[in-house]
């Protein structure tokens, strides 16, 4: 064999090592990234007792391994991010005042990423459906959804976002 082909060879046994080990490395990486954003959206409202949380957290997986309806946080405990979506100005902070006398906790008030939503809507975090549904009963918002566009992330710890359309 050929000295440079000897060489090539050894480069690229090595290249093909360091793509295993960084294919290897940013699998961990993804995968406990996943783990922590999976633990933050399971996570109760954070007024509960960690006594109090233990107690939501198993009764949400056994009423939800059992069919039941799932346990709902008291409104206090709920916090809502509301959205403007209809573009009328003072529309999300009118209705924060609104959802806020209903006794749920505001995040976050703001222009949602568009103004052309026809109705409005309940958005809610994962394992926070009951929450979710009772917030668009009391609001009288017919549409509820698993969070649709929005990352958890962007809910800044909140468990349900409320756009509001025409």
């Amino acid at each position: 064999m050929r000295p440079w082909r000897t060489a090539t060879l050894v480069i690229a046994s090595l290249a093909a090592i360091e793509l295993v080990l960084l294919v290897v490395a940013g699998s961990a990486l993804v995968s406990r990234d996943e783990a922590r954003a999976t633990a933050k959206t399971a996570t109760p409202a954070k007024t509960a007792t960690p006594a109090t949380a233990a107690v939501a957290r198993k009764l949400r997986t056994t009423s939800a391994s059992v069919g039941k309806v799932a346990v709902e946080l008291p409104r206090r405990s709920v916090e809502v991010v509301v959205l403007n979506g209809n573009g009328r100005k003072g529309a999300a902070a009118a209705t924060a005042s609104r959802v806020s006398r209903r006794g749920y906790r505001i995040g976050l008030v703001g222009n949602a990423a568009s103004h052309d939503y026809p109705r409005s809507i309940v958005m809610y975090r994962l394992g926070f459906a009951a929450e979710g549904k009772r917030l668009a009963r009391d609001l009288g918002v017919p549409i509820v959804s698993p969070l649709d566009g929005m990352r958890p992330t962007q809910l800044a710890g909140a468990h349900a976002v409320l756009i509001l359309g025409s």
